[in-house]
């Protein structure tokens, strides 16, 4: 790396911030502004920078892109499932970006029915992402959503099936998601407030009319809460959900009757959560009902839905989270988590003989995926773990028999899952809870502190960092790093409890857990601050600036992706997306116990003249949850704070949003400029 290049330096134009008489100067809002030629001019000059300053890894950039894409089976296919007389599949082929959506009738012998095709439909866009496909009960339409500039804006159409022509019906500023009602003719589709993108309203559409005709159905006015339409598996019902973090409400319609009222289930309490299932004549809820932390199953007739009518099917337990279920005709599944590890439970409705799916090993992720119909005694499941790439099951409930329908390739004839050791540790917080860390690594690992170590996290939101396998992994762990998941608390790793003490007062523990994790990894000799390397995306690079801020010794490098990181502003501001609905989640600052103890860890607020790791920021201009300025002011102001002459990147990718490049390969150049960066401070230059 070049180091007599002269970093971008933001200009300063100070802006006094005031809330609870407590003023704040922001010497870099003014990057609030895409519209602002001056902004994208820094930004220019940012990713000039980067450029500039990784040119002697950009060989090596190539290397591991095209090694990464070597590894992946390009003519790629989903394993079909059977909906309504129709196998449906998603296929891609060699050297397209983009998937292919297909249908056969009746069997998998039958001449394939292309739905979309989707490297057609991306020509002449930077970003394009087909979303919410909705096929029509009788087979003869789907509806679909497509995004051309990664905000998450979609305009759904209807395509024929039969004659493959698209209609005139569109729909703009929608979520892209909808459904259709039994008489093929109506669909209920769900749109965003243009300004927070919120999903807040709920219309009706009737096939081959004006959508300025539509009909609003539902307007969510709570703007903490989220609305959300589909359909029961048994297909009875539309289902009108709203959400917010703590609480949620249903409202339900028979699906042959789409010009009726909704009824609401069960009328929204303040921390009620429950989720619905139809089956026979009843529905069964999964619900915090009582104080149920951990969820409870609840069942109820369907006309009569309130809470009051429902009863215990299976019972709240404190060591044990209820995630899911799925119903089938003969058989009850339940997803189940405990001790940090997935469970799936089969439960016959004749109540005798209930069983546990057998998972051998020590640390992995396993849950049902495409389950659409009650008439088998089939559950389809994934199953994969650090080592093991992902496969799709088929297991038959009574027999006890099962099927691995795929299980993905790693191409090249040099992988082989024996060469890796997989391993669960669990470091000890600060005060004194047991944090569990999954980590692989190749066999032959000495512990003597000289391993690079990739420690990545997130731990916000309830969300599970479940283990996962990666063919891009390889590229790092075949050149001696350790890749290790810290399952720090916000998230629901070990329970809800786990959540709940990883937010909004409790929130620093997410931080505290993940540096004792760290320091746990370097006292065992794993790694050492020399070698070791963190790394977290969106609520995760929130994690890493507080990280970086509180302990940067123990870091040589830092990877910070679409990085939550002006907590205070963004909070404040209820016109960006996002910010109402996560009230429950971080606190609301116009509340000033919120403020104050967001305003102590916010890592833009407390960035300070200190020596900072090696960093690398990336983002994307037109992100939708995190807003592109967030990352571009906290660069700008680490680079007139920090003290040593460590490298500081901030890569902008003007075509993309929160979820970076939509294509399967562009994504891996994305990949590739972080492992090259992680390699090249590990002086590892092929």
């Amino acid at each position: 790396m070049s180091k007599n290049i002269v970093a971008p330096i933001a200009k300063i134009i100070p802006k006094t911030l005031e809330t609870h008489k407590i003023k704040r100067v922001d010497n870099y809002f003014w990057l609030n502004d895409r519209e602002n030629p001056e902004v994208i001019d820094y930004l220019n000059q940012e990713n000039t920078y980067y450029d500039t300053m990784t040119a002697d890894t950009k060989g090596f950039q190539k290397d591991l892109y095209e090694e990464m894409k070597s590894r992946i089976k390009e003519d790629d296919e989903s394993v079909p499932y059977l909906y309504n007389g129709y196998y449906y599949i998603t296929r891609f082929e060699t050297g397209k970006d983009y998937p292919i959506y297909s249908r056969k009738r009746g069997s998998l012998d039958a001449k394939e029915e292309i739905l979309f095709n989707c490297n057609e439909m991306s020509i002449g866009h930077a970003y394009f992402k087909l979303g919410g496909l909705s096929i029509s009960p009788d087979n003869n339409f789907v509806s679909f959503g497509s995004d051309t500039v990664g905000r998450r804006i979609y305009t759904i159409q209807i395509k024929n099936l039969t004659t493959g022509e698209i209609l005139s019906d569109k729909i703009e500023n929608a979520t892209g998601s909808s459904v259709w009602a039994n008489d093929n003719k109506t669909l209920f589709y769900t749109k965003q407030d243009e300004v927070t993108l919120r999903s807040d309203k709920v219309f009706k559409h009737k096939l081959d009319t004006d959508s300025s005709n539509d009909i609003l159905v539902f307007h969510e006015k709570d703007d903490t809460f989220d609305v959300s339409v589909g359909k029961e598996k048994s297909r009875k019902y539309i289902v009108i959900g709203s959400g917010s973090t703590l609480t949620t409400e249903y409202r339900i319609l028979n699906s042959d009757n789409p010009d009726g009222k909704f009824d609401v289930f069960q009328k929204r309490v303040r921390g009620l959560e429950y989720s619905i299932s139809h089956f026979g004549d009843s529905f069964y809820i999964l619900t915090n009902k009582d104080k149920a932390t951990n969820f409870k199953l609840m069942k109820t007739p369907e006309n009569a839905t309130t809470k009051e009518n429902w009863t215990e099917v299976i019972p709240h337990r404190d060591d044990v989270l209820l995630e899911d279920i799925e119903i089938f005709s003969n058989y009850l599944v339940v997803e189940e988590r405990s001790n940090g590890l997935n469970h799936i439970r089969i439960i016959p409705w004749s109540g005798e003989g209930e069983y546990y799916l057998p998972f051998g090993s020590e640390t992995y992720s396993a849950g049902t995926t495409t389950n659409v119909d009650f008439d088998t005694e089939i559950v389809r499941y994934s199953y994969q773990s650090l080592a093991t790439p992902a496969s799709v099951i088929d297991f038959n409930m009574r027999t006890k028999e099962k099927e691995v329908k795929k299980e993905q390739q790693v191409l090249g004839g040099k992988f082989d899952k024996n060469n890796y050791i997989e391993e669960r540790v669990w470091a000890t917080a600060t005060d004194g809870t047991k944090v569990p860390i999954s980590m692989v690594y190749k066999k032959g690992l000495k512990k003597d502190g000289e391993n690079p170590l990739l420690l990545y996290a997130y731990g916000s939101y309830g969300v599970t960092m479940d283990t996962y396998f990666s063919s891009t992994r390889l590229s790092i762990l075949d050149r001696g790093f350790v890749f290790a998941i810290a399952h720090i608390r916000g998230g629901e790793d070990l329970g809800r409890q786990w959540y709940e003490d990883g937010k909004l007062l409790k929130k620093k523990n997410t931080f505290t857990d993940y540096i004792d994790c760290s320091k746990f990894l370097i006292n065992e000799k794993y790694s050492s601050p020399k070698h070791l390397y963190a790394e977290g995306g969106s609520a995760g690079g929130l994690l890493m600036g507080v990280v970086v801020n509180s302990a940067p010794e123990l870091y040589n490098g830092v990877i910070a992706q679409v990085p939550f990181v002006d907590v205070i502003n963004t909070m404040l501001d209820d016109t960006i997306p996002l910010t109402t609905g996560e009230y429950d989640e971080w606190g609301n600052p116009n509340i000033k116990k919120y403020y104050d103890y967001m305003l102590s860890y916010s890592p833009y607020d407390n960035v300070k003249a200190q020596n900072y790791p090696n960093m690398y920021v990336s983002t994307g201009l037109h992100d939708s949850q995190v807003q592109y300025w967030e990352p571009a002011k906290w660069v700008a102001k680490l680079r007139t704070q920090k003290t040593n002459d460590t490298v500081l990147y901030l890569n902008t990718n003007m075509d993309a949003g929160h979820g970076g490049a939509s294509g399967r390969f562009e994504a891996l150049k994305e990949l590739a400029k972080e492992y090259a960066f992680l390699l090249d401070l590990e002086q590892i230059k092929k």
